[in-house]
Formats: structure tokens, C-alpha cells, sequence
């Protein structure tokens, strides 16, 4: 048995391992054999007694190792098809980081720019709109104006290129 999180490929035949599962039960099938040839050879109810209670130790212990291993080797086979389900998801999954290319990073940063200029004119057109006379009026005129074009040259670099040509204009904070 390999242990966990190897990545190495198995073995061609089955190799025997020395370790404290087989021996624990080599020594319990050793203790079991003795008990039986001793409770033969003197043939009393105390030899046979010791007998039954060393196979039931022995069956015991062959109970926990072999389930024990299944279990282990149950755990692998989910760890390994967890491990290679979470390597797929990371490849070409949902979850796999974003890249974004400067390009659109530029113009997010355009239009990010573009919407905090209409919410400065937005605030002009406030602020001017309760004011009477021709300059308030005329601040509103140009403010409105300015959040036309922007609005205007942020959907267009929303479109795909070469559609058609921002507008143009004076812009008078």
C-alpha cells in the first residue's frame, strides 16, 4: 500500500509490507496455534478455554486490520478522485482566476472615468437648477451638454470598435 498523496504509479505484482497491522496479527495467529497445541496435547477444559478467548483476539484483530485497510484504501480512491475533480474545476472551471487583458483594463478605467464626470455635472445641474438667471441657465445648458457627450463616448467604448465615432464638443467644467 502506498501512502497517501503519492503520486507514483503501483507496483506491478502485490508487495508485502512489514508493518504493525501484519505483525500484530501474525502474532495473534502465533499466540491462537500455540494455545491449540497446548490445549491438544494436555486435552483439559482451561487449554481449550484459552483457546476460544485467543480466537476471539485473533478474529478480533484480523476484523480491525482488513477493515481498517479497506478503509484506507476506500480514502485514497476519494482523495485521489477529489484531488483530480479539483484540479479539473481549476483548470477550466467558474473559479479559476479572471485575466484581463490592458486593453480592458484601459477602458474600464475610460468609463469608470466617464461616470464620475456625469455625477459631478449631475451635481452642477443641482446645484444651478434652483438659481434664477442667465448664467445658472446657462450653466445647466453646458452641464447637460457635457453629460451628453460622455454618456454618448461611454457607449460607444461599450460597442465593439470602428462602429462609429465618439462625439465631440467643448467641455467647460
Amino acid at each position: 500500500m502506498e501512502p497517501l498523496g503519492s503520486s507514483s504509479a503501483p507496483a506491478q505484482g502485490k508487495k508485502i509490507t512489514l508493518n504493525a497491522s501484519t505483525l500484530s496479527l501474525a502474532v495473534m495467529v502465533t499466540i491462537f496455534l500455540v494455545a491449540v497445541v497446548f490445549a491438544a496435547n494436555q486435552n483439559d477444559v482451561i487449554g481449550w478455554l484459552v483457546v476460544v478467548i485467543s480466537l476471539g483476539w485473533l478474529l478480533l484483530s484480523a476484523f480491525l486490520v482488513f477493515g481498517l485497510k479497506r478503509g484506507a484504501a476506500k480514502m485514497t480512491t476519494q482523495l485521489k478522485a477529489a484531488t483530480a475533480a479539483a484540479a479539473s474545476r481549476g483548470q477550466g472551471g467558474a473559479t479559476s482566476p479572471v485575466t484581463v487583458d490592458e486593453a480592458t483594463r484601459n477602458r474600464d478605467l475610460k468609463l469608470d472615468h466617464s461616470f464620475k464626470i456625469i455625477q459631478v455635472q449631475t451635481k452642477v445641474v443641482n446645484e444651478y437648477r434652483v438659481q434664477e438667471g442667465a448664467e445658472a441657465a446657462g450653466m445647466v445648458a453646458r452641464a447637460l451638454e457635457t453629460i451628453e457627450i460622455t454618456a454618448s463616448n461611454a457607449r460607444d467604448m461599450m460597442k465593439p470598435s470602428g462602429r462609429s465615432e465618439p462625439m465631440t464638443g467643448e467641455v467647460i467644467d
